[in-house]
């Protein structure tokens, strides 16, 4: 899959190397950030469901992560972090997370859900 944003190895699970993301997922991300006009950074894409922090789930292997269907963007500035989560939200990512320091974006299967952490 080409993407005009992103390299497919940004997505690799920093655990195990593997990379199972969705292309549907990845072609959305690529306009999210072509519509915020700035360059950002994945610090976590796809997870093997082995990864330490799906591991440590109730039911391991469910999360977005390993699912393939989500991202975390680090942010530089709450004003960085703002036109992602507008963005996001426009484009339909019913999976958005807040942080200090990335913003989690998702695709799962239901209505648009937002949180902090």
């Amino acid at each position: 899959m080409q993407m005009q944003y992103f390299d497919i190895k940004e997505f690799d699970c920093q655990e195990t190397g593997a990379n199972e993301m969705s292309p549907f997922f990845l072609e959305k991300l690529d306009e999210l950030r072509h519509k915020c006009g700035f360059p950002f950074k994945i610090t976590s894409g796809y997870r093997d469901p082995s990864h330490s922090i799906e591991a440590r789930k109730t039911r391991p292997g469910t999360g977005t992560h390993a699912m393939g269907i989500a991202a975390d963007i680090q942010i530089n500035s709450g004003s960085e972090g703002y036109v992602i989560v507008k963005w996001a939200m426009e484009m339909g990512f019913n999976g958005i997370g807040i942080a200090k320091n990335f913003i989690h974006v998702d695709t799962r299967n239901t209505v648009q859900v937002i949180w902090t952490y």
